[in-house]
């Protein structure tokens, strides 16, 4: 089985290693990431420089583009087969709700999607400091889940899966739910500032963040220490709002 890796954090994160210490046994990985962190990327190609993968070893690459670029090119041009799985991650923080619109760790998983291969994206639901300190013991887990999702008889269909593992220990994960996405809402995300010449800029980070959901939410999930599983896919229509046109909609 070969496994494509890739992620947003670049080439260096944590992350990323750890999830090449939990796919190792499970088959041949093949890395192509980022040079850089590219975090909040969503599913952006670059098309106005061209790109310079770089080889630093067998079966493992750096890109100067995002983490779309990196699968696109991996499946495209830099490997000789076409993978059997895409996996990205693991992320330095959540990618819940309405982070899977912003996320290049999701994106990267989109990308496999989109070209037709069994996508699966990895994210920490804690703090960066946290990650660092909680990931390596998860290993386990991580290596248990992916083994059994890889193994299914039959991956499910134009659909990749949006894990998130909560921030504790491995040995105390409680267990694996498949979830919905729940919501999160941003408070003071925007800090206005002024530059070495005093100028006045605008940053866009940092704030408070609340997140809420039903029972069967991915947020509540990962808050109850259980790694959630959210089925995603391409197609954005809203089927219910389509199908209910003869409540709204009146030809012009």
């Amino acid at each position: 089985m070969r496994i494509l890796l890739s992620n947003d954090d670049g080439i260096l994160a944590k992350g990323l290693k750890v999830l090449e210490q939990a796919c190792e046994p499970i088959g041949e990985l093949h890395v192509v990431a980022p040079d850089r962190e590219q975090s909040a990327t969503s599913h952006s190609l670059t098309l106005h420089h061209p790109l310079r993968p770089v080889q630093l070893g067998e079966r493992r690459w750096q890109v100067d583009g995002t983490p779309t670029d990196c699968v696109m090119l991996a499946c495209e041009m830099l490997l000789e087969q076409r993978p059997d799985f895409v996996i990205s991650g693991i992320n330095h923080g959540p990618n819940m709700g309405e982070d899977v619109l912003y996320s290049g760790t999701v994106a990267a998983a989109m990308e496999g999607l989109a070209l037709g291969i069994p996508s699966i994206a990895l994210s920490f639901a804690g703090s960066v400091l946290r990650a660092d300190a909680v990931l390596e013991t998860q290993v386990g887990q991580v290596r248990s889940l992916l083994y059994h999702l890889t193994s299914l008889p039959q991956f499910p269909a134009d659909t990749l899966l949006n894990v998130n593992l909560p921030a504790v220990p491995g040995p105390d994960i409680k267990g694996v739910r498949l979830t919905r996405l729940g919501r999160r809402v941003f408070s003071d995300s925007i800090k206005k500032m002024k530059d070495p010449w005093g100028r006045d800029i605008l940053w866009i980070g940092g704030g408070t963040v609340e997140w809420s959901g039903s029972d069967d939410s991915d947020f509540r999930a990962v808050k109850d220490g259980y790694i959630s599983v959210t089925p995603l896919h391409l197609d954005l229509t809203h089927r219910d709002v389509l199908n209910s046109a003869t409540d709204w909609w009146q030809a012009p």
